[in-house]
């Protein structure tokens, strides 16, 4: 599993969890709700990882909503800190720019 989706879950689990603006936006926009992006992290796929990224290391992940419809959510440390975890971003990930699975990009 991934080392940084292992420290994404240990925060979640103490609750060190905080959305960013660009992610309560994104959530709104495709109406996804913050408990299921929070509950759903557990049962979490690892999609990419960007564990160099400058603003801290992020992961995105495959989740299930509660409908277990899929969604895609980046989740970041920020760089230097040990927590919070932080939802970048959210969204409903589109059959025409990922394959069936969700997994992989449609080249």
């Amino acid at each position: 599993m991934s080392q940084i989706l292992n420290r994404i879950l240990k925060l979640v689990g103490q609750r060190e969890i905080l959305i960013s603006e660009h992610g309560y936006d994104e959530l709104s926009a495709d109406a996804i709700l913050v408990t299921d992006v929070c509950d759903g992290v557990v049962d979490s796929v690892v999609v990419e990882e960007y564990p160099d990224y400058h603003k801290g290391p992020c992961v995105l992940v495959l989740q299930r909503d509660r409908n277990r419809e899929p969604v895609h959510v980046l989740w970041g440390i920020p760089a230097g800190a040990e927590s919070p975890a932080v939802v970048v971003t959210a969204y409903r990930p589109s059959a025409d720019r990922w394959t069936g699975d969700f997994l992989r990009r449609r080249q």
